[in-house]
């Protein structure tokens, strides 16, 4: 990855771990700015997602969207989605975007 992004690892991985650069976020969130290209971003997300990421949120607020990555799966698309849940990875977590659209 290029840039630090918000991410989430599961405690588990990195248990017994020397190094931090030995282990892929199992969680990323990338926010579109405007001067993002979402080409790119999606490519990045992909990436990510074979390099062992498990949940992937680009959010875009010029779409008004978040796209749900999820390894194994097709790409979901949340149309002004009030708030985004992650599942069984972070049980009970929700962001909220109701202040981004």
């Amino acid at each position: 990855m290029s840039s630090t992004r918000p991410c989430w690892i599961i405690s588990s991985a990195i248990v017994g771990l020397e190094s931090f650069r030995l282990i892929f976020p199992d969680c990323l969130i990338e926010l579109r700015s405007r001067r993002d290209r979402l080409k790119p971003l999606q490519e990045k997300m992909q990436e990510s997602l074979d390099s062992g990421l498990q949940v992937g949120l680009l959010i875009d607020p010029q779409d008004q969207q978040v796209e749900v990555y999820r390894g194994g799966e097709p790409k979901q698309v949340l149309r002004s989605p009030q708030a985004v849940t992650i599942g069984d990875l972070m049980p009970g977590f929700a962001l909220s975007l109701r202040s981004t659209w």
